[in-house]
């Protein structure tokens, strides 16, 4: 075997001494001098019309300062969610190329969806970094398989296995603002705050952006950074402080037909839409505001002023930073895209929803209920989401949402910013040019006269599928009669849903899950002039579409969309466990401590019955804590001991079955629980001590869906009840909690017999 060694192909002179040789120093990778900094700021659900610049009667001021110093795109498009918007964003190519067809909690068994970019598709930081760069994400993160974003990784996925220096933020897809799930780099941690003392996960990001910002500018100045700032922002959880729901309390109390009037006619009066739009109609099952009730006016009301006031708080941040930027003299080099990942969310169902989940677990709003709780809305005591009428009006003039591959889903904000790099004449114009997600890549490295390497850490790369925008910086874009994109052809796909752009026309169709592909119904229009996707040409002009549908599954089959499965939606959602992840098995073993589990990585307790065993020792009558937790405030569930009983609290979208036990024994004990569930039904609940029931019950209203916020072994601090301050950790020692789950009783079982004799006699 050939010896190697760190001095093969060393370019100066070794010989035995230092005074006969000749030092050689490799040079330190660096940019261009001048080279800007890139800032990508993404936000989570925030539709076309949200932001003030587009129309929007919310106060957004910092979006607003960087699009009367930049360019604000109106015919700029996205997925239609998020991580495939964020694998096209950081990528620049197409989503179902990368394997990321759809959200990564996913893995279909397709190379289309694998929920994980593929390595065959450096991400921007994988490019940046070995030429130079510094690189910082900070936020939502939402690209590793969600099975894998526990303590016990694998890492493969996470930020800083795809070119990032340093992270800080969340990984899943949405968080609890109050209580977020926190990684640091490549380990999990807590909020460095309480809500009681003024914590929100959206300050907390900039101020991590600041300070990595900061750090890397007094000390390795040469180097630029390129910072990927994605916020939790406007994703569902809405929740604000207190002073930002105060400042929206009664806006928009005349409604969403009124409030969707008014941002039209803005936007027609600002030029953000071209003259001569049309306003879409309402979309199937959304009501005008006066046929709703008093009370579901102010519930919806409720929920609008909560999104409004998290919007705004988060317009602050963005402010914070971009002064942060200027007081360290890297504003005016910096190059800024502020942009959504897709339209507004449909996820508030038609009435609104006080906690997200109910959509997820298909549980209607119940109207009584939250008419006591409006207090609640946008604090920690709620996980809530608006309605469709208010959807609709932040995607203004388009129609449906999110997830759709109509206009109201694709069609999104774009803002760009570089003071020193855009002649300042254009400040504050609009350009209408068609272009795609997957653009942003392309134009930093056109900007920055950079070139994709062949390979990246050894894998050969797959070519850039966008196409740069950096020729609409010019001024002479603003026409795009006289400056057309340079974009050729763009595909969309989405459960099922799908459309296809090609000089200046779009064929569409809106899929219904469970039906089959051919049976869809396409639409064409020309967007050219039609913006709002008003005018159907399909019987017109049956030609025209009958080629773009044909390009549609030529595009298709280019950038491996197929195949596509627009049948079950449980077949996405749920599937089949992946071979070698948790929820593929039935037994846990915790030893704590351990940190907070995502739901991914953890039981199926909604889905399933289970069983719990904790070995362990008190040996005092006063000490208690959490056993096991899951979820938060808002829908979760508890098993901990107080006044030296075994108590479960079971929280049911806030309303809390909590049962209790006989009293303890001392001294080393397994306390165990069996929670044995009737399909599509309740559930008999088992405390024991050893081999000896100590109590039973029985709960009734179960959640196949529990939260996005996962489980913790032996404390709390998301706080799941009121019956103990968080994060009331256990006093005495736990050595062990085994838990072992099954598949629900079928109702006709002799258990399930029993549990429903049981709720009769009570």
């Amino acid at each position: 075997m050939a010896h190697t060694s760190a001095t093969e192909n060393f370019p100066g002179v070794i010989s035995r001494e230092v005074a006969d040789s000749e030092p050689w120093w490799p040079e330190m990778p660096l940019p261009p001098e001048g080279s800007p900094n890139v800032l990508v700021i993404l936000m989570d659900d925030t539709g076309f019309s949200h932001l003030g610049c587009y129309g929007s009667p919310i106060d957004t001021p910092n979006f607003d300062r960087l699009a009367a110093n930049g360019l604000r795109y109106t015919n700029f498009h996205t997925t239609a969610l998020c991580s495939p918007t964020r694998a096209s964003l950081l990528t620049g190519r197409n989503h179902h190329s990368v394997g990321m067809r759809a959200i990564s909690n996913f893995d279909t068994g397709f190379p289309n969806m694998r929920g994980r970019i593929a390595p065959s598709a450096a991400t921007l930081a994988e490019v940046l970094e070995p030429e130079g760069y510094a690189t910082f994400a900070v936020g939502k993160w939402h690209l590793a398989p969600t099975r894998e974003i526990s303590a016990a990784g694998p890492f493969t996925d996470w930020p800083l296995q795809r070119g990032f220096n340093r992270y800080y933020g969340f990984l899943n897809a949405e968080t609890d603002q109050f209580h977020p799930e926190l990684c640091v780099d490549n380990h999990l941690i807590d909020p460095p705050r309480t809500p009681e003392e003024g914590y929100h996960v959206s300050e907390d990001l900039i101020d991590n952006a600041i300070d990595m910002m900061r750090n890397q500018k007094s000390l390795v100045p040469e180097r630029p950074a390129f910072l990927y700032l994605a916020f939790g922002a406007t994703h569902a959880p809405h929740q604000a402080p207190d002073d930002y729901l105060a400042k929206y309390r009664g806006a928009f109390d005349e409604g969403w037909d009124v409030w969707r009037q008014r941002v039209f006619e803005k936007q027609l009066e600002t030029g953000v839409i071209p003259p001569g739009t049309e306003l879409a109609p309402r979309n199937y099952g959304v009501k005008p505001w006066d046929e709703l009730s008093a009370d579901e006016q102010a519930f919806a009301c409720r929920l609008q002023e909560a999104f409004a006031a998290f919007l705004d708080h988060t317009d602050a941040q963005i402010g914070r930073l971009l002064d942060a930027l200027e007081e360290q003299g890297e504003l005016e080099n910096t190059l800024i895209f502020a942009l959504s990942d897709n339209g507004a969310s449909q996820e508030g169902n038609a009435s609104g929803v006080m906690d997200e989940f109910r959509y997820f677990n298909g549980v209607p709003e119940d109207m009584d209920d939250v008419m006591g709780r409006l207090d609640e809305v946008g604090t920690r005591r709620s996980y809530s989401n608006y309605p469709w009428g208010w959807a609709q009006v932040g995607n203004t003039p388009g129609k449906r949402y999110k997830q759709n591959t109509h206009g109201g889903g694709v069609r999104d904000p774009l803002i760009v910013s570089w003071p020193k790099g855009i002649d300042p004449t254009v400040n504050g114009q609009i350009r209408t040019q068609f272009h795609h997600v997957t653009d942003i890549v392309p134009t930093v490295l056109d900007v920055l006269d950079a070139q994709l390497p062949a390979q990246v850490k050894g894998v050969a790369q797959q070519p850039i599928e966008g196409t740069s925008l950096a020729y609409t910086f010019a001024p002479e874009a603003v026409d795009a009669g006289e400056v057309p994109t340079r974009k050729e052809t763009q595909y969309f796909e989405m459960f099922g849903h799908r459309a296809i752009w090609s000089k200046g026309w779009k064929a569409v169709t809106f899929h219904k899950m469970g039906t089959r592909l051919e049976d869809d119904v396409w639409e064409l229009y020309h967007l050219d002039q039609d913006f709002s996707e008003m005018n159907d040409l399909a019987q017109a002009e049956p030609d025209r579409l009958a080629e773009m549908v044909e390009l549609f599954w030529s595009e298709a089959e280019q950038y491996g969309v197929l195949p596509i499965d627009g049948g079950n939606p449980n077949r996405m959602f749920g599937g089949r466990p992946v071979p070698g992840s948790p929820r593929n098995r039935d037994h846990f073993t915790y030893r704590p401590p351990v940190d907070r589990i995502p739901t991914d990585g953890s039981p199926a307790f909604g889905a399933r019955s289970w069983a719990v065993r904790a070995d362990a020792t008190r040996s005092s009558a006063d000490q208690g804590g959490v056993i096991v937790a899951a979820g938060t405030i808002n829908n979760g569930l508890a098993l901990y001991v107080k006044d030296n009983r075994l108590v479960y609290d079971h929280n049911y979208f806030a309303t809390h079955t909590t049962i209790r036990s006989g009293e303890l024994p001392l001294g080393d004990v397994v306390l165990g629980m069996d929670f044995d569930r009737v399909s599509r039904g309740p559930a008999r609940v088992r405390f024991w001590a050893d081999d000896q029931v100590v109590g039973e019950g029985t709960v009734t209203d179960i959640s196949a869906m529990i939260s996005s916020v996962g489980m913790d072994i032996g404390r709390n601090p998301s706080g799941v009840c009121d019956d103990y301050e968080a994060p009331y950790e256990f006093q005495g020692q736990l050595r062990r909690v085994d838990i072992a789950t099954s598949r629900a009783l079928r109702p006709e079982d002799e258990m399930a017999l029993e549990i429903a004799q049981a709720l009769g006699t009570q």
